[in-house]
């Protein structure tokens, strides 16, 4: 088990973490949490950094950053249904995009064919990345900063929370799209079209 293997794998146990700061009450819960979930997000990038650069690059590392990505953003998305921050639904579009495209890649490599990890796949995660913290850091500045500096922080929680919700919408677009790009890239494997 390499370095960048172990910093994939440990978003894994951050995202429970992170979800469970995100319903705990007690002072700079919220902090911690929004902190955490940067950490991992950063960690994302720093994985393969240190992976190309040291040449350490596995299929295990791909696979795996890939299903840590999605385990990840998934689970702070379920809590935020949890919490009422966004709707169900919007959440189950992005859960069916993830399990059809990860059982399409599966039906591929049994035929021997690789799906690469694509453009539309990246700008999705990252979209999705930027609008969970958009979401996280709104309890933060409510619960933890408004206190600390006696200031009413509303209008501006309020701004982000619109903002992080329109990039919520965002994403759930560009998840459907690149999930769409994958399908016809691939419906002769996934369909057993005669090319």
């Amino acid at each position: 088990m390499n370095l960048p293997n172990l910093i994939t794998l440990s978003r894994i146990p951050m995202m429970f973490l992170v979800v469970w700061l995100m319903s705990q009450s007690w002072p700079w819960a919220a902090t911690l949490a929004f902190w955490l979930f940067i950490a991992a997000a950063i960690g994302d990038w720093v994985d393969g950094y240190i992976a190309r650069k040291r040449n350490l690059i596995s299929m295990f590392g791909k696979f795996m950053d890939a299903l840590t990505d999605k385990i990840f953003v998934l689970g702070i998305m379920i809590a935020f249904v949890e919490q009422a921050t966004v709707p169900i639904y919007w959440v189950l579009i992005v859960l069916c995009r993830e399990f059809l495209i990860s059982g399409m890649r599966m039906m591929a490599a049994a035929k021997g064919v690789v799906v690469a990890a694509e453009r539309g796949g990246k700008t999705k995660t990252l979209t999705q990345l930027i609008a969970v913290g958009f979401l996280l850091f709104v309890p933060m500045l409510q619960n933890d900063l408004a206190p600390q500096v006696m200031f009413d922080f509303s209008p501006y929680a309020e701004i982000i929370h619109k903002v992080g919700l329109g990039l919520f919408v965002l994403g759930v677009y560009f998840t459907v799209r690149s999930g769409v790009d994958y399908i016809v890239k691939y419906r002769a494997v996934i369909f057993d079209e005669q090319t």
